[in-house]
């Protein structure tokens, strides 16, 4: 019994890092560089742990993390206004390292602010 809960506490371990790897924090982003832009969503997928949207920024494709599904939504944000062919302003900071890849602070949908902080 003893060898299968140190098994089974191994494998809880190994998952909790694992899913921390996968999490993108602020530090992985250059917030001394805020990009603002107007894009039009190419692919949008609507879920946890981020909404993704990916948009054609300096005509290359660039993935730009927003806020989780329920931030998004606390903040009277929903998939029906940020759909695939949908323009948006981002204000967004770029990856450290990755090219192609932002963190949004806010976004504009028409006139309306967003705050996904």
């Amino acid at each position: 019994m003893t060898k299968l809960k140190n098994i089974s506490l191994g494998l809880a371990l190994l998952l909790c890092g694992a899913f921390t790897a996968l999490h993108h924090g602020w530090a992985d982003y250059d917030q001394t560089k805020p990009t603002d832009f107007k894009a039009k969503i190419e692919e949008l997928t609507y879920e946890n742990p981020h909404v993704l949207a990916k948009v054609k920024y300096n005509k290359e494709l660039t993935t730009v993390y927003l806020a989780p599904v329920t931030r998004m939504e606390s903040r009277g944000l929903n998939q029906d206004m940020i759909k695939k062919g949908t323009t948006i302003r981002f204000v967004a900071y770029p990856h450290k390292t990755e090219k192609n890849e932002m963190r949004a602070e806010r976004i504009f949908v028409g006139d309306d602010k967003f705050e996904l902080r």
